[in-house]
């Protein structure tokens, strides 16, 4: 039986799955820390993989979904906002010098769109945008069946698009990207600093405050945390409008942690984004859902992509 690893890797975990060519479920599953005892996250990536390698059969390939900017040509991990020491690592080459097969890698993002695209949320679309809003705030895109890359492959970074450029800094240091405004860290960051200025809040008394427990207050009337999610969904809805005039997609998929909190950021969203879209016609049919593959989006890309790899090393005429 022939199957596929497929890794995703985040700053606090790491997993990895192999999936039988056959099915869409895991033979095997495993999670790890990212950073564990003393073994470097590559360390254990490779207990990862090995963990999950099935005893029978051959692997056709490795795909691995990376945080952060990646080149996807060469294999290269660019850089990772919680791996530093992951810069300009040639990732793909080492882990198939490592197990012997094939390795591909992508940016998570793109790979969660894919996902979504091929099994989850955005099946029988041809055009794709995929916003995951959490921690930080990224993006994919499909265009007529494909995945947008980019000359360099690293296309589709939506949360470091500027929507107010007089605003607050995003964690790649520049100002006033979407990121910095309605990711989950943004949201807190909002609502304490108005705290710390004087407005009152149930919030004021919560010692390690998250954007769950700012959605939370929202829910039961707290004025504050009210604000927060509709400055944040505003600056969505602007950036969105932006988005659908660059890319035209029949459907919007929204992953993520901070997508839970629903109408409380979707409302002031879908407001924004009617008052600026140039034209009513990007809106006319234009589904905008919630990701249905959860925590697999990641995995589920990753199996994708390696799929498609081997789909064109398939049918790639002989020099």
């Amino acid at each position: 039986m022939n199957h596929i690893i497929a890794v995703d890797i985040g700053g606090t975990h790491l997993r990895a799955a192999a999936y039988p060519l056959s099915s869409l479920e895991p033979l095997q599953h495993y999670r790890i820390k990212t950073y564990q005892g003393k073994r470097t996250p590559q360390q254990n990536l490779l207990q990862a993989i090995r963990s999950v390698w099935p005893p029978q059969g051959s692997v056709l390939g490795i795909g691995v979904a990376v945080p952060g900017p990646v080149d996807p040509y060469q294999g290269w991990v660019l850089s990772t906002p919680n791996i530093p020491e992951w810069r300009n690592l040639p990732l793909a080459q080492w882990l198939s010098e490592q197990f012997q097969c094939p390795a591909w890698i992508e940016n998570d993002a793109n790979l969660a769109a894919l996902g979504e695209w091929r099994y989850g949320a955005a099946q029988g679309h041809h055009d794709v945008l995929y916003l995951t809003i959490s921690t930080g705030i990224g993006g994919g895109v499909i265009i007529a069946d494909r995945l947008l890359r980019g000359a360099h492959g690293m296309a589709a970074e939506l949360g470091h698009v500027t929507v107010w450029p007089e605003g607050p800094l995003c964690s790649c240091g520049l100002p006033g990207h979407l990121e910095a405004i309605a990711s989950g860290p943004a949201i807190v960051r909002y609502v304490r600093e108005q705290m710390s200025g004087g407005v009152s809040s149930s919030l004021a008394k919560a010692p390690l405050l998250s954007a769950d427990q700012v959605a939370q207050a929202a829910r039961q009337g707290d004025v504050l945390a009210s604000q927060a999610f509709q400055r944040a969904g505003k600056y969505l809805g602007i950036a969105l409008a932006s988005f659908l005039h660059i890319f035209d997609p029949s459907i919007v998929v929204l992953g993520g942690g901070v997508s839970q909190s629903g109408d409380l950021l979707f409302q002031p969203m879908k407001e924004q984004l009617r008052q600026s879209v140039f034209h009513p016609r990007y809106l006319e049919r234009l589904q905008i859902v919630t990701a249905s593959l959860g925590d697999s989006a990641g995995l589920m890309g990753a199996r994708a992509l390696v799929e498609d790899q081997l789909h064109l090393q398939k049918n790639r005429p002989d020099p």
